[in-house]
């Protein structure tokens, strides 16, 4: 009788794993689905991020709080989704410097894309933290400072982007749920955190 009720909750334990699994990659579709406005990918995020904080503290939410959530983190997350796609654009210039053979280009270079990682990776664990009524701008200055105190945190979250970058080269389609997957890293990695 023991026996059976410890294997139920070990099956329970691992439903509820393989469930909260199989709902960030469905919440992975939803932030490219809402990220299809090409700016709105912070809030995207934002809403994904809660949404897995939601299903992960066993409180209920779908489709319609992800896009109230969606609607709410793009009034100001716009901006931000506006600033991303401006440092893009100032590192792929940094980018062909380093090509022309401009002098000092590739030091330029290396810095432009070590620091466009470091922003993407302040901008999810800013994304991972967001709640309504939070300011995207005090949002990425502690994103900022967390990003350089948990190297360890930041590197996970690289690691997670580089399997996104993998998925989309080798199955393109695949790369879609794996938002979801980098999403609740973001999350694991903030509430870790904020746990030390």
């Amino acid at each position: 009788m023991a026996g059976a009720r410890a294997k139920a909750r070990r099956e329970s334990v691992l439903a509820e794993r393989f469930g909260v699994f199989a709902e960030c990659l469905l919440t992975g579709v939803w932030i490219a689905v809402a990220s299809a406005g090409v700016v709105t990918y912070p809030a995207a995020f934002a809403a994904g991020a809660r949404h897995v904080r939601r299903r992960a503290g066993h409180v209920g939410g779908g489709w319609r709080e992800f896009v109230a959530d969606f609607r709410t983190a793009v009034r100001g997350g716009w901006v931000v989704g506006v600033a991303g796609w401006g440092a893009v654009v100032v590192v792929r210039v940094d980018v062909q410097a380093v090509r022309d053979g401009l002098p000092g280009g590739q030091l330029v270079g290396a810095v432009g894309v070590f620091a466009l990682l470091g922003a993407v990776v302040a901008g999810l664990r800013a994304a991972a933290v967001w709640a309504p009524g939070d300011s995207w701008r005090a949002l990425l200055g502690a994103a900022v400072r967390r990003t350089v105190l948990d190297p360890a945190g930041s590197f996970l979250l690289v690691g997670g982007l580089v399997l996104v970058g993998c998925s989309a080269l080798f199955i393109a389609p695949l790369a879609v749920p794996v938002l979801g997957a980098v999403t609740a890293a973001a999350v694991a990695v903030e509430e870790r955190y904020r746990r030390r």
